[in-house]
C-alpha cells in the first residue's frame, strides 16, 4: 500500500477537523461519532488514530478550528464593511459594529449552525465538562475570550476602557443568548420575535454616527 505524502496527511488532518467543526455545531458533541466524521471526510476509520488520541482530542481541536473560522469570517466582514465607508474612523467603527450585530442576530445565522458561531452552538457541551478533564472547555473559553476582545476593539472609543469591556461582554452574552433561544424555539413564531426584539435593542443602543 503506497505511503501517504506529508502534504496529503496534512490535508486529511485539516479535512477531518473542518468536518468535525461543522458537525459538532450542527448536532452537538454527543451526536457526532468518529466513524461518521471519518466517512464524511472521505477517509477510513482506521486512519483516525494517526491524527488524534481520542474523540475528546478531536472535539477540542475542532472547537478551536470552529472559533478560528468564525474569527476569520468576522475579520473579513469587518474589513469589507470598513472599506465601503467614509474616512471618519469613528463612523466606520460604529457602522461596522452595527453591521456585525445585525448579521449575528439574524434568521440566517439561526438556521445555519454548521457555519455559525461555536459560542452559541457549543455552549451546552462546554457547560457540561470540567476544564481539568476535557480540553473542550479550554478551547471554548479561549474562543469566547477572543470574541470578547474583538468586540471590545470595535466598541472602544478610548475614553473608558472598563466601560468598553463591559459593553463587549454584555453584547456578546446578549447575542449568544438570542441565537441559542431562537434555535431552541425554531419553527415557532416566538423564535423570530426573539431575534427581532434583541436585534432592535442592540442596534438602538449603538450610536448611528
Amino acid at each position: 500500500m503506497p505511503r501517504v505524502s506529508k502534504a496529503q496527511t496534512e490535508l486529511n488532518y485539516r479535512r477531518i477537523l473542518e468536518v468535525t467543526a461543522a458537525r459538532i455545531r450542527e448536532a452537538g458533541v454527543d451526536k457526532v461519532s468518529v466513524p461518521e466524521v471519518m466517512a464524511a471526510a472521505g477517509l477510513t476509520h482506521g486512519g483516525f488514530y494517526r491524527h488524534f488520541a481520542s474523540k475528546d482530542d478531536l472535539v477540542a481541536r475542532a472547537t478551536a478550528v470552529a472559533f478560528a473560522q468564525r474569527e476569520e469570517e468576522y475579520q473579513a466582514a469587518v474589513d469589507g464593511h470598513s472599506q465601503g465607508l467614509g474616512a471618519d474612523g469613528e463612523t466606520r467603527r460604529e457602522e461596522t459594529y452595527r453591521a456585525y450585530l445585525e448579521g449575528y442576530v439574524s434568521e440566517f445565522h439561526r438556521d445555519n449552525p454548521g457555519t455559525g458561531c461555536p459560542a452559541a452552538a457549543l455552549a451546552f457541551d462546554a457547560a457540561h465538562v470540567e476544564r481539568d478533564t476535557s480540553d473542550l472547555k479550554g478551547a471554548y473559553v479561549d474562543g469566547v475570550r477572543r470574541m470578547v476582545d474583538n468586540l471590545e476593539k470595535l466598541a472602544t472609543d478610548g475614553k473608558d476602557v472598563a466601560q468598553d469591556r463591559q459593553r463587549a461582554l454584555v453584547d456578546l452574552a446578549t447575542m449568544v443568548g438570542a441565537i441559542t433561544l431562537a434555535r431552541a424555539t425554531a419553527h415557532d413564531g416566538l423564535s423570530n420575535e426573539i431575534l427581532t426584539a434583541v436585534r432592535g435593542s442592540l442596534l438602538d443602543a449603538r450610536p448611528t454616527s
